[in-house]
């Protein structure tokens, strides 16, 4: 070996690894990963007409809902007085991952957790009742708590306030590609010395003013029909569905994790970002292949190592044609026989959420070695091995999970699971 190979190679045992230790879900499949995954595995369908008050006469007529979910069996009545539903959301993911990961946070110094949360629309909900309030009732009916809870870093902030976390903490308003742009900040405060950090993203964008805002987005769906409105990758395709909840992770520095003990389920490889402007979906596929290539580089890992793809999906004639080939271009030949899947077509596409549900979904696919399959599609006019229908078993090892924003961000990660060699 040479000085320079040397030299590198020592370089790469002390960095930091990232590893996954904890998971928390709320989304229309599910509250708590079993329930969340038993519905993607399973392909199950939550996608359903909007109901939300307020929604009933808008063209916007399916989404992906959270039903059932009581924030105050979770979280404490003076902060669920003070956030909005998408904080809700990720306050109680975040404490289900804190569960799962079992971490010790009364022996560990407060400055060595963080907290990172991404957002796209923040808390409309809370913002539109409290502006009722001010045109309809006056300032004195404004609550002190509309100044911080319609805020995209409302989650981060009250996240760590609860825990006592002081550690590097921060949020990334991105586009929906934030979500994964969030975990790689998670892992670059790894790298610098945090112990652990609290990551994820929450969305709660069915409120009437939110959806409202949504409306001019040309990409989503208009459709009745809850079978119709999402259907990537077909003849069909007329746009995404929306989705709330979201997914919060404890990602740890590897070797802290597995002194205590920990159990390991997955690790954060790679990361590649690039952006090619507003709804131009044929840059994005040169920006696509090109955050894939990053991510993979990063990861040091060849394109035919991947084992299984969750795509972005879009939906849209023009963005599912740009992926398809940017995920050819990028994996080349592996690109058109590697499986590939949008569970999100089952319970809806939820904006800065999506992408981490996704990375919680493909920790999951290669510790139960199956691939789940993208719910309502049938029939694939791209030259991608789309897995529809039903699960398929695979010994997946590596994944990598892919976002693109409608205002023209990108994003690739690569995973690896928790048997996979470093």
């Amino acid at each position: 070996m040479n000085a320079t190979a040397e030299t590198t190679s020592k370089a790469k045992k002390h960095i930091r690894g990232a590893a996954i230790t904890g998971m928390g879900i709320v989304a229309p499949n599910g509250v708590g990963t079993d329930a969340f995954w038993k519905g993607v595995r399973e392909g199950i369908t939550f996608l359903d007409r909007l109901t939300r008050e307020g929604c009933e006469d808008f063209p916007l007529r399916v989404a992906g809902q959270v039903r059932g979910f009581e924030p105050g069996s979770v979280v404490e009545e003076r902060y669920l007085v003070q956030t909005d539903r998408f904080t809700h959301f990720a306050m109680t993911a975040a404490e289900l991952a804190l569960d799962d990961a079992r971490l010790p946070r009364k022996d560990m110094s407060p400055y060595a957790v963080g907290v990172v949360t991404a957002s796209g629309s923040g808390g409309g909900e809370f913002g539109q009742r409290e502006l009722q309030q001010l045109w309809g009732k006056g300032p004195r009916y404004v609550g002190p708590y509309q100044s911080i809870a319609w805020f995209y870093a409302a989650s981060t902030g009250q996240i760590s306030i609860r825990g006592g976390f002081k550690g590097p903490c921060g949020v990334v308003a991105n586009d929906e590609a934030g979500g994964l742009d969030a975990l790689a900040h998670a892992c670059r405060s790894i790298r610098h010395g945090a112990d652990a950090i609290v990551v994820g993203a929450a969305e709660a964008p069915l409120a009437p003013y939110s959806v409202v805002c949504q409306l001019g987005y040309e990409e989503m769906s208009l459709a009745r029909d809850a079978g119709r409105a999402y259907l990537p990758f077909t003849a069909d395709a007329c746009g995404f569905a929306p989705g709330e909840g979201g997914a919060m992770l404890i990602v740890e520095e590897e070797g802290a994790a597995l002194r205590r003990g920990a159990r390991v389920r997955g690790r954060i490889l790679g990361h590649g970002a690039t952006f090619t402007g507003p709804s131009m979906w044929e840059r994005s596929r040169e920006g696509l292949a090109q955050a894939i290539r990053v991510a993979l580089a990063e990861a040091g890992c060849a394109p035919e190592e991947i084992d299984v793809v969750f795509a972005d999906a879009l939906g849209t004639p023009e963005a599912d044609r740009a992926e398809a080939l940017a995920i050819a271009d990028a994996l080349g030949a592996h690109g058109t026989r590697v499986p590939v899947t949008a569970p999100k077509t089952g319970f809806g596409r939820a904006y800065c959420a999506a992408p981490v549900l996704d990375v919680a979904s493909a920790v999951l696919a290669m510790e139960h070695r199956v691939v789940p399959p993208t719910p309502y599609v049938t029939d694939v006019c791209h030259d991608l091995d789309l897995v529809t229908g039903t699960s398929r078993a695979c010994g997946a090892r590596t994944a990598l999970v892919l976002s693109r924003g409608l205002m023209g961000c990108n994003a690739a990660l690569v995973l690896r699971g928790p048997e996979g060699d470093m």
